[in-house]
């Protein structure tokens, strides 16, 4: 009845289209009401489930979800990223293919302050790809360019993506955003030299230093926020928390008060677009750590990494698996919903394989992050052929090479562990200090020494 049933609940609901908050509430109950010996038999017993979305719920970690969102969407509808942009141009100006190459760092800027792909794209493509295509590059080289350099949005922190990770395995927020530095980096470098090859030719401009004056002047302020909150984070200045707090009000103090680019009075429409984005996701997420919670005091997570122990015994081979599974996941599942299925039952099995579950974190955001620009469902795809007007076919013709390229950073993150790790506080055993501690059998009690009698 177990798996067979979860499988067939599963299959019936995606057949009906249900969406992923129906599908997990629903596997949740069945699992609590159906696969405990013995069965529960009156619903009231579920309970339980009732504690842990309060569990799931009381973590602090979890506010800092909706105010990354909340920033992003500020500075969305503010004049941070045309600033960032302006920036980038000028600096970048007698540089092969310059203005494509400010297009990606603008991305990469633009990204470690929102935490997110899609808001990296609107508010970076909907600015950079007018000016790309006026300046002689090709639609096609800048359509993919641009919705590649917005998926940065997830793996250069801060990247919400890393914060549901780490609330579903207890990884350390701040070791993952750390990690994310250098892939984050070498994915911009991949970007960067390939616009140097594909689009190196179009006519290059010059520096004009009252140009760059005026534009630093006017975008040191933006400029200066992901150092903030960045700078604080690894500093131990404050909490990854903390930080998306000093985001929003950060982007309010200089959109507001200092630009004066965003009216006071558009700020409840941002708050309300927000939490639209964010209702779902909560229930999503708190249903998932419930389930999550279930999955452990059952030992399933243990009993699969047993049976992987049996089938695949390298690291590997173990890695080449999860690299693949991955892949395929992200072409048809968003990145939330992966994560909040796969993480719980994914992570346990690397660390039996001596893989550090940061490290691993960063592999399988990377996987996903490819999965934005694959399709049926890659997020990114649907964005860009939105904002830039250009038919479905088009956008994913365009992102064919920059996914190459990312396959093959990809496999240099996963199989050269310092691109990401070398950044992370050294621990006595970062293993041991997760939630998932490796699933062993617990060790057979040792017998009580005798007491020493007191002398006469």
């Amino acid at each position: 009845m177990g798996s067979w049933g979860i499988l067939l609940l599963i299959v019936a609901l995606i057949f009906l289209r249900q969406p992923l908050i129906v599908l997990m509430g629903a596997v949740t109950v069945f699992c609590y009401y159906f696969l405990p010996d013995p069965p529960l038999v009156e619903l009231q017993e579920l309970n339980a489930i009732i504690g842990d979305l309060f569990f799931a719920g009381d973590k602090e970690i979890l506010l800092a979800i909706p105010l990354f969102i909340i920033a992003g969407n500020l500075m969305t509808h503010g004049s941070i990223a045309r600033r960032l942009i302006r920036i980038a141009e000028t600096m970048t100006a007698p540089i092969p293919a310059g203005l494509a190459i400010a297009g990606v760092f603008s991305c990469g800027i633009f990204a470690a302050i929102s935490g997110s792909s899609p808001v990296t794209l609107i508010a970076i493509g909907g600015l950079m790809y007018p000016s790309l295509t006026k300046a002689g590059y090709p639609t096609n080289f800048s359509m993919g360019l641009l919705a590649s350099g917005g998926t940065l949005g997830i793996i250069i922190p801060p990247s919400i993506p890393m914060i549901v990770y780490a609330i579903m395995v207890g990884a350390s927020v701040t070791d993952l955003f750390i990690a994310g530095i250098g892939p984050g980096l070498l994915l911009m470098s991949l970007l960067m030299i390939y616009s140097i090859f594909r689009a190196g030719n179009v006519a290059r401009g010059k520096w004009v230093y009252a140009d760059i004056k005026v534009a630093w002047k006017e975008g040191t302020l933006a400029l200066m926020m992901p150092m903030v909150i960045l700078g604080g984070i690894y500093s131990g200045f404050f909490t990854a928390t903390e930080s998306a707090a000093i985001a929003v009000f950060y982007a309010i103090l200089v959109e507001v008060l200092i630009h004066r680019e965003l009216e006071f009075k558009k700020i409840p429409s941002i708050m309300a677009e927000s939490a639209e984005m964010l209702g779902i996701l909560f229930l999503i997420l708190i249903l998932a750590v419930s389930l999550n919670k279930f999955m452990i005091e059952n030992e399933i997570p243990q009993n699969l990494v047993a049976k992987m122990k049996e089938l695949v015994t390298s690291p590997i081979t173990f890695l080449i698996g999860v690299n693949l599974l991955l892949l395929v996941v992200g072409m048809f599942m968003d990145i939330m919903s992966a994560i909040l299925v796969l993480a719980p039952l994914l992570a346990p099995m690397a660390i039996n394989y001596g893989v550090d579950p940061v490290h691993f974190g960063i592999i399988m955001i990377v996987n996903l992050e490819i999965g934005y620009l694959t399709p049926p469902v890659g997020v990114n795809l649907f964005v860009a052929s939105g904002i830039f007007k250009q038919p479905l076919g088009a956008v994913i013709k365009s992102v064919a090479p920059i996914v190459g390229l990312f396959l093959i950073g990809l496999m240099l993150i996963t199989w050269i562990p310092s691109i990401a790790m070398g950044l992370v506080p050294k621990k006595e055993n970062a293993i041991e200090q997760m939630e998932y501690k490796e699933m062993d059998e617990p060790a057979e009690p040792t017998e009580p020494a005798e007491p020493v009698s007191e002398p006469e």
